[in-house]
């Protein structure tokens, strides 16, 4: 049976004593709802008890005379969350006197005693009316007050008071803007990954302001009640009921897991919240994952109804502007600058009428939106969309006109998913509706990642947003059949979840659709392999020799053609743009831009140049940039003597220009030569010329490290007289504004570092730090991978791991620690995952024996899981 709540506790004869039948009586309550999952009832049973023990409370600790308290905001509603503030009024007939602020502090230091957290304001009437004049938030709480004990005659003067001052349409106007702006806060999205389920679009605070809005135009004070007013149907307010009474627990459940007031649905709680939910994963998907995608739908449909509900009740009481309907065909009007429908069931009388609406919203740019009469009518008709309809040769033609339009793709495509029209079209895309991305870069569940990745192809045909990414815009404007690039964007994680490879899997989807819509043999083949190799460029341009001719030479084949090489660098750009803003950076650009540029260069030709065709060339541009800097030949060849041809094949003209100004006149130099240069923008590329030691490697890494410098990029090279000339790309820590002061400061800093440390074998142990949140929550199963490479020389060593401070540091130790030295080092961090590649020299004394390999490859692992 379930747990008996008392109706009333016995009388407390302290404190103590009060406190702990109060904590008693929690756990009651709290162990019913746990057999019932009620969350109405357990809110309300929380709020009874804390108002019991107020009462109690007053008779210790009594209210100054002529005085009363009210219960305000969500506790004054009727609802106290396990962890919320107790928000209360202390409403007094005059200013407080000296006495009566004792007395009020008392009551409120006794309720912090009791465990009860008071949100407090004591105000008179006239105070209470400024306020709320003043704050909408304020008075939104006001509102809700809802008397507790003291003058009721007080509390009678205060509410009607407050009734007086409402005006209706100013209020639902500011309220309407205070949730814009809480909307902002909160990215204008329901689909954060870590979303407040009670701030956030699509939360309990959208479904408060419904209510709040509907209660302050006369309408009703609960969904039944708006519902006969017009506002809602049966269904819908059904709809929301549900929505709420999840919203509610799921809050429930934060708190009592949390066991503090606690409203994000952070990484670390959702698996026990799946548990606490009795959801188990499946199909390769996590519980935490299905948990995510249930929370998603619902916000989506609060997110939905919510607009309908709001442009309802402005309409009912702002009033618009009178003035006949503009036709635009049979079926639509342009009805006060929205696109409404002539009859009540147009869609369901025509079906087709629900791609159609969008093309028309494309096409009319003097539409703002769609009606709430238009927007209603096309969520409730959306099941329309069947096999049938998908295979009607209108509809499929009408989809793909939505695609080639010049003006309102991505708004249309968002309005379609929010409506759910998109994934009644492509059954696939459902899938990913609120999909979580369980890995440490990705920010967006999958379908709202697949619409940024849109948006940004989009931006690159703008004129405002030329100035971004220039190639991508000169690029795609000499691209003929954009819509090709956004369909393949649509597809490209549409296979996201299933387990398998989705690149794989989407190809197979869009090749699908491809058939069906009927698409030409060319088109067909480019979005399939866009989907099938969209991580391709990626992939190559940051864990491979951009140097190696064979390198370009296997990537420009995969590739096979310059229309399919400009259609996967714009989407692998767009696509990374729309990952997360931390991984993307100038750096990866660069990269992507050389490979790009190389690739081009090789399928112009035919071949890639060849080794020494390619040394040659390389030779001759650096010269004739020496020359334009009126540097001699032979004072050039003072250096380039001791430069080995793997030197001039991994680094491009510009830089060894740059590394040749510099060091031409010191090529027997004593002490360190640093050099360093700002480069794409946050960059800062750094030449270091110092003798050769086996630790040289290790402390360079600790330097950068002890002043958070991150590295991107490594190339180590040894002179023919033993010296080493190494070259970091790394992460300024600072704007671009500062770059020169930087330069110049780190310059000095690094070289006396050098200086100091001399050829000392050991540097000081790596600081490693603490993985992240999200990290522990989504950790990197740490994976190596040693081999040697093609000429058998040297060895190729990739590895994953969680990125943390100071890791780097540490692998660079284990090298030195092995006698391993290494000649090129790319290091790539996906948000807080890093992929690194080393190009490794170990001689035959620990790379060339298998038990020493065995060891070193262990105490790495052993790194990466520390």
């Amino acid at each position: 049976m379930a747990a008996r709540i008392p109706a009333s506790p016995q009388p407390a004869a302290d404190l103590p004593a009060l406190r702990e039948q109060m904590r008693a009586e929690r756990d009651q309550i709290t162990a019913v709802f746990r057999e019932n999952l009620r969350p109405d009832a357990f809110l309300g049973s929380l709020r009874r008890l804390v108002d019991r023990v107020l009462g109690q409370l007053l008779t210790i600790h009594p209210l100054p005379a002529g005085a009363a308290l009210a219960a305000v905001g969500g506790y004054g509603r009727g609802e106290l969350y396990p962890y919320s503030d107790v928000d209360i009024l202390i409403l007094l007939p005059h200013p407080a006197q000296a006495e009566e602020e004792a007395a009020i502090s008392d009551l409120l230091t006794a309720m912090w005693d009791l465990g009860l957290e008071p949100g407090h304001s004591v105000r008179t009437i006239e105070d209470c009316l400024a306020e709320a004049a003043a704050d909408i938030t304020v008075e939104t709480a006001l509102l809700e007050a809802r008397w507790l004990a003291g003058s009721r005659s007080l509390m009678r003067q205060f509410s009607q008071r407050m009734r007086e001052r409402m005006n209706p349409a100013a209020f639902i106007r500011t309220k309407k803007l205070e949730m814009q702006q809480r909307h902002t806060r909160y990215e204008n999205t329901p689909y954060a990954l870590e979303p407040n389920c009670k701030e956030s679009p699509g939360g309990l605070r959208d479904l408060q302001v419904i209510l709040w809005m509907a209660r302050a135009a006369g309408l009703g004070r609960t969904w039944k009640q708006v519902a006969d007013a017009g506002l809602l149907t049966s269904q819908e307010a059904r709809q929301l009921r549900r929505a709420e009474q999840a919203f509610k627990r799921l809050r429930i459940e934060l708190h009592l897991l949390a066991g503090r007031r606690e409203d994000r649905v952070l990484f670390e709680h959702q698996p026990a919240l799946a548990e606490a939910y009795g959801i188990e994963g499946a199909h390769g998907r996590r519980a935490s994952e299905m948990l995510m995608q249930r929370y998603y739908w619902a916000a989506k449909l609060v997110t939905q109804l919510n607009n309908i509900l709001v442009q309802n009740i402005e309409e009912r009481m702002l009033g618009e502007e009178a003035g006949a309907p503009i036709d635009i065909d049979d079926d639509f009007v342009n009805r006060h600058g929205k696109l409404d429908i002539r009859l009540d069931d147009a869609f369901e009388r025509k079906p087709a009428l629900l791609l159609k609406a969008f093309l028309v919203m494309q096409q009319h740019a003097e539409l703002s939106g769609m009606s709430v009469r238009t927007v209603r009518a096309i969520w409730h008709a959306r099941r329309r969309i069947d096999a049938q309809f998908r295979a009607n040769p209108v509809n499929r033609h009408m989809f793909l006109a939505i695609l080639q339009q010049p003006r309102g793709i991505v708004h249309e495509l968002r309005r379609m998913n929010d409506l759910g029209v998109l994934p009644a079209y492509l059954p696939p895309f459902r899938r990913i509706v609120g999909q979580m991305q369980h890995d440490l870069f990705h920010v967006y569940t999958v379908d709202q990642h697949t619409l940024m990745v849109v948006r940004n192809l989009r931006r690159f045909t703008m004129d405002e947003h030329a100035h971004e990414y220039p190639l991508c815009s000169d690029l795609i404007a000499n691209f003929d059949r954009h819509w090709l690039l956004y369909l393949a964007a649509l597809f490209h994680d549409i296979a996201k979840g299933r387990g398998g490879d989705h690149s794989r899997l989407g190809a197979i989807e869009v090749r699908r659709f491809a058939r069906t819509h009927q698409l030409d043999k060319g088109d067909a083949q480019l979005v399939e392999f866009l989907v099938r190799e969209h991580l391709l460029l990626s992939s190559v341009a940051q864990k491979q020799d951009l140097s190696d001719p064979q390198v370009i030479r296997a990537f420009a084949e995969r590739v096979g053609t310059e229309r399919h090489l400009t259609a996967l660098y714009l989407l692998t750009v767009a696509d990374i743009r729309g990952t997360s803003p931390k991984v993307w950076n100038s750096w990866k650009g660069k990269l992507l831009e050389d490979l790009y540029r190389k690739t081009l260069d090789a399928l112009g030709g035919g071949v890639a140049p060849n080794a020494t065709t390619l040394l040659a060339l390389r030779k001759q541009e650096a010269a004739s940039l020496l020359r334009l800097a009126g540097l001699r030949d032979d004072a050039r060849d003072t250096l380039w003597r001791e430069l080995d041809v793997g030197y001039f094949l991994r680094n491009d003209a510009s830089d060894i220009a740059w590394h040749t100004r510099h060091l031409y006149n010191k090529v027997r130099s004593e002490t360190p030569v640093v050099r360093a240069r700002a480069i794409e923008g946050e960059s800062l590329q750094f030449a270091i010329y110092a003798k050769n030691t086996p630790a040289l490697f290790t402390q360079l890494c600790a330097w950068f490290e002890s002043r958070r410098l991150g590295i991107l990029d490594a190339r180590i090279h040894t002179t023919r007289h033993g010296y080493a000339l190494d070259s970091f790309v790394v992460l300024s820590p600072s704007g671009a504004g500062e770059l020169r002061t930087i330069v110049s400061v780190l310059e000095h800093e690094l070289a006396d570092y050098l200086r100091q440390t001399g050829p000392a074998q050991s540097t000081p142990p790596a600081n490693l730090g603490r993985a992240s949140r999200r990290s522990r929550q989504f950790p990197v199963t740490p994976a190596i991978e040693l081999h040697p490479d093609e000429s058998g020389k040297s060895w190729i060593l990739s590895l994953s791991a969680t990125d943390r401070a100071g890791l780097l540091h540490a692998i660079a130790r284990i090298f030195g620690e092995h006698g391993v030295t290494v000649s090129s080092a790319k290091v790539m961090t996906l948000g807080e995952r890093v992929e690194d590649v080393f190009v490794l020299d170990g001689g035959s004394g620990t790379l060339g024996d298998s038990r020493s390999q065995l060891r070193f490859e262990r105490e790495l692992l052993d790194t990466l899981r520390t």
